[in-house]
């Protein structure tokens, strides 16, 4: 596969990770580059994820950088594969922006996904015709199709997948703003009653009056990544697209608030019963 082919979001994970444990060891780019007996071009193009790198290059930083952990050894080798992985997104087109990209490989990579709502049910959990609306209501037709495709084909992995694990917290709000007839909105509350019935999807309804903290919170979903220990980033939805916040301080941050909205959030049985009066 060529090089700016590579799915840019495990390779920038790759990169990222080389270069924190390269800052870890007090090396700099010419220690790793003297080492391969390369350019240092070459080190700081796999830093930032623009190339891939060799299994005996690979064996060899880690030697270097004096890595003896030997799953975390494992995780990077394993990670050093993926970014070669063909996805079957990697085939749409210019219809599917880069942004979507980095969420869809940072969704397939994960064995947990959690995700918190307050405007529009997440997208794992809706209908065709839910999702068709909001999309026609802000693309062309073409790129309105493509979209609706491409979510149908990501429920996969809550059908197919049962080692993915996906729990949701849905603001009350949404559940009161879902536009269209009473068809429409009551075809999806019934489909999210189903979902939850699920044995790898935990759904819970944040009530209108829940005591939180006065911040506001953008839509975020953190994704815990494969590996051995699993690895946790955190995904903020804005207008625009999405950013990936990667710090371990951030991520924490997220965390908390995730179990602050758990711990005031309707437990799953009285979130079943919230949608069920609704419907």
């Amino acid at each position: 596969m060529a090089q700016n082919d590579m799915p840019t979001m495990r390779s920038r994970r790759l990169g990222g990770e080389l270069k924190r444990l390269r800052l870890a060891a007090g090396l700099k780019v010419q220690d790793a580059a003297s080492k391969l007996m390369c350019g240092q071009p070459k080190i700081s193009q796999i830093e930032t994820g623009r190339r891939g790198i060799r299994p005996l290059d690979l064996s060899i930083l880690m030697e270097l950088y004096g890595v003896e952990d030997e799953t975390l050894i494992a995780n990077i080798k394993r990670l050093a594969k993926e970014i070669h992985k063909v996805d079957w997104w990697s085939s749409q087109g210019p219809l599917l922006h880069d942004t979507l990209r980095d969420y869809l490989t940072l969704e397939s990579d994960s064995e947990l996904v959690r995700e918190y709502n307050q405007s529009v049910i997440p997208g794992l959990l809706q209908t065709e015709a839910y999702m068709r609306r909001i999309f026609e209501a802000r693309h062309p037709a073409e790129k309105a199709e493509r979209l609706v495709e491409t979510r149908l084909r990501r429920r996969a992995l809550l059908e197919s997948h049962l080692s993915f694990r996906l729990r949701a917290i849905i603001d009350a709000t949404a559940l009161h703003r879902i536009a269209g007839t009473r068809g429409l909105v009551r075809e999806q509350l019934e489909h999210l009653l189903d979902m939850s019935t699920r044995s790898n999807v935990q759904l819970q309804i944040l009530p209108i009056d829940a005591r939180l903290a006065p911040e506001q919170y953008t839509p975020f979903t953190l994704f815990s990544l494969r590996g051995e220990p699993p690895l946790d980033v955190a995904w903020l939805e804005h207008m625009t697209g999405g950013s990936l916040l990667e710090q371990r301080q951030d991520v924490q941050d997220y965390d908390r608030v995730w179990d602050e909205f758990t711990a005031v959030a309707l437990s799953p049985s009285a979130s079943q019963r919230y949608i069920r009066d609704l419907t």
